[in-house]
């Protein structure tokens, strides 16, 4: 959700991918926490930022990115030393989800399953997704009172054209 102060060119599509941790290294080098694997966070390869932060938020031109642990490490053009890097400590990393890659066949992104409604295979309304969570081996759809693994034995079909979504789950579970 874009911020109310967000500046003219600020994506109304925009997501919040991770957080910068602060500076790595001398030379001007964000350390980001991704909120997901950093080996498989959309941040890897994109090159427009939007740093949101209490003074506001501002796109940043991303030079290069690398995977170090579990952290993404990012060179922006116009943030040369670490006290520059440092500074951005805190800002939330957004980015436009039309700038996401397309999914591998078979996968969705997370984020597009927010706001599908779910049903059963009789029909049987379950709710909309209100959020994907992690709580260990595998993620969860938050649909009103019911937590239901994202796993294909209960998630039979995603139609997010239709934004629907059919679960094997009864509503009194």
């Amino acid at each position: 959700m874009p911020p109310d102060d967000a500046p003219a060119g600020f994506p109304a599509d925009a997501v919040a991918l991770g957080r910068v941790a602060g500076a790595w290294g001398v030379q001007g080098w964000l350390r980001v926490s991704p909120f997901n694997d950093s080996r498989d966070s959309s941040l890897n390869g994109l090159r427009r930022w939007w740093l949101c932060g209490p003074a506001g938020a501002r796109a940043l031109d991303i030079e290069s990115t690398r995977v170090h642990g579990d952290d993404i490490l990012a060179k922006a053009v116009g943030v040369e030393d670490r006290d520059q890097a440092q500074a951005l400590k805190g800002c939330e990393v957004m980015v436009g989800r039309a700038e996401f890659p397309r999914a591998a066949e078979g996968e969705v992104y997370w984020v597009d399953l927010i706001g599908c409604t779910v049903r059963n295979p009789r029909g049987d309304p379950l709710g909309t997704v209100a959020a994907v969570e992690e709580f260990g081996a595998d993620p969860v759809l938050r649909v009103g009172q019911h937590l239901i693994p994202l796993v294909p034995r209960h998630v039979l079909a995603i139609d997010l054209a239709a934004r629907a979504i059919v679960a094997d789950w009864e509503p009194d579970y």
